[in-house]
């Protein structure tokens, strides 16, 4: 810049093309850029699937359920759920199950595998897996703790 020769165009161009797309793709807001907000679930459907999972949390997890529920497709579903919750439903289901384990565990005398069975988990070393992923504790040490 305080040079005596003018710089090059070309130079200068390139220099403001490559400032110009660093400053979209680290600080454009590209939900404002396109006038739209990501699809959400409205607060109806949202109950809806929230009290279904709820009601059937010792069954398999099914996607094409709760998009039927909703009469939306997998996709659509998926995505609106997750713009909505913050998370996939699959994962919101498994975070379901460990909260009512960690209920049961607290406030029963259930065995871990009885908990395990009525939370959805079939094989108690998987429950056990997921819920030391989940908590930090095994079923067993989680139990004492509490």
């Amino acid at each position: 810049m305080r040079s005596s020769r003018e710089a090059s165009p070309i130079f200068v161009k390139g220099l403001l093309g490559s400032l110009t797309i660093h400053l979209l793709r680290h600080y454009a807001d590209k939900a404002a850029a396109t006038g739209r907000k990501p699809a959400q679930l409205p607060a109806w459907k949202l109950r809806k699937t929230l009290d279904h999972m709820d009601a059937h949390l010792a069954e398999p997890f099914d996607l094409d359920r709760l998009a039927d529920l909703c009469g939306m497709s997998r996709f659509h579903f998926s995505r609106a759920f997750h713009n909505t919750m913050g998370q996939s439903p699959s994962r919101w289901f498994i975070l379901r199950r460990i909260e009512q384990a960690k209920h049961m565990l607290r406030d029963t005398e259930r065995q871990i595998i009885e908990v395990a069975l009525a939370v959805g988990y079939d094989s108690p070393s998987h429950f056990a897996k997921v819920f030391r992923t989940e908590t930090g504790f095994s079923p067993k040490h989680y139990r004492a703790a509490s």
